[in-house]
Formats: C-alpha cells, sequence, structure tokens
C-alpha cells in the first residue's frame, strides 16, 4: 500500500502562485500515472493535470496554460505548479497514482483563492 500525501496549498490572492507535492511513501514510477484532482465545494472531483512515466501530460481545458504539472521519479514526489490563479480555482486539491491494478488517493489540500 502507498501513501500520497499532499502540501503547499493555503491561502492566495487572485493572480497569484502556489506550488503544490505530493510525496509517495512508494515508487510512482511502479505506479505509473499519477495525477492532480480538486473538489470544490457542492461540486464533484474532476481532473486538473495527469503525467504519466514518459512525461506525457494532459489538463484540463480550465488550467491549461496557467498550471504545470511534473514528476521526480528519484523523490517519488509529484507537483502541480499553478500561477494566474483565479478564484474558481479555490478547492480541495487530491493528488492520485493509478496503474497496474493499483489506484491510490492523497487526503487533500485546500487551495482558496481569495482577496
Amino acid at each position: 500500500q502507498v501513501q500520497l500525501v499532499e502540501s503547499g496549498g493555503g491561502l492566495v490572492q487572485p493572480g497569484g502562485s502556489l506550488r503544490l507535492s505530493c510525496a509517495a511513501s512508494g515508487s510512482i514510477f511502479s505506479i505509473g500515472i499519477m495525477g492532480w484532482y480538486r473538489q470544490a465545494p457542492g461540486k464533484q472531483r474532476e481532473l486538473v493535470a495527469v503525467i504519466n512515466n514518459g512525461g506525457s501530460t494532459d489538463y484540463a481545458d480550465s488550467v491549461k496554460g496557467r498550471f504545470t504539472i511534473s514528476r521526480d521519479n528519484a523523490k517519488n514526489t509529484v507537483y502541480l505548479q499553478m500561477n494566474i490563479l483565479k478564484p474558481e480555482d479555490t478547492a480541495v486539491y487530491y493528488c492520485r497514482g493509478y496503474g497496474s491494478g493499483n489506484d491510490y488517493w492523497g487526503q487533500g489540500t485546500q487551495v482558496t483563492v481569495s482577496s
């Protein structure tokens, strides 16, 4: 069983930046696909960005050009750089790792974008 622990959330003003980190207790290379999801109050959880072991990425349309997902397999860590943050980015952000029959989720980190 692999544990995923997110960090880096907080309160930021509109237009600001945050970098989220997701540290895994095991090999993210072995897991395969790593991603970030978010859930705003009263809404369903949605995909933000995913990255595979080859470095291929995919993003939700709402964050393209503003967010960047990356991974460091040596450190078993996945990152989400979030720039030009908007109030509608406010949500709990979750890290997910899946593949080879496994599906792991972190506990989430709160991101609040407000002036």
